[in-house]
């Protein structure tokens, strides 16, 4: 066994100070405080950052009703169609927590209803949310 220094990483994701940056910035996204997740994403934070869990800030910002900085993650290039490890997506999240507002952004902003396990149209379904189902069941265009 060799006594020699095991080198240092000089990969940022390692680094906690940026780790709990990258936390900040969730509980941001979470909370809705646009201002702030614009700033720091416009300063160079990928719009499409995601934590441990694969949950981007446009997921965080769906699930918990920021129809604003949703708007504001996808006008910066936030994939709005980006499964969680779960397979989720963050129009099935706004479904799910019947955040119709946040729905109607991410559909302007090209997510599928389709996508991710269970879709955002299974999801529909599984709620009853008629109106939902048909939205979603039409042809797109």
């Amino acid at each position: 066994m060799s006594n020699a220094p095991m080198p240092e990483s000089d990969e940022p994701a390692h680094d906690p100070e940026v780790l709990q940056l990258a936390a900040k910035i969730f509980d941001l996204a979470r909370h809705g405080d646009t201002d702030t997740v614009v700033a720091y994403v416009d300063a160079g934070v990928p719009a499409n950052l995601s934590n441990d869990k694969g949950d981007t800030l446009i997921m965080l910002a769906s699930y918990h009703g920021h129809p604003a900085t949703v708007r504001a993650l996808l006008q910066r290039g936030a994939d709005p169609n980006r499964p969680n490890d779960r397979g989720q997506t963050p129009l099935a999240g706004a479904v799910f927590k019947g955040e119709d507002e946040v729905v109607d952004v991410l559909l302007d902003g090209g997510a599928d209803p389709r996508g991710g396990q269970p879709s955002a149209l299974d999801t529909a379904r599984m709620f009853e949310k008629t109106e939902l189902v048909e939205r979603f069941s039409r042809p797109a265009g």
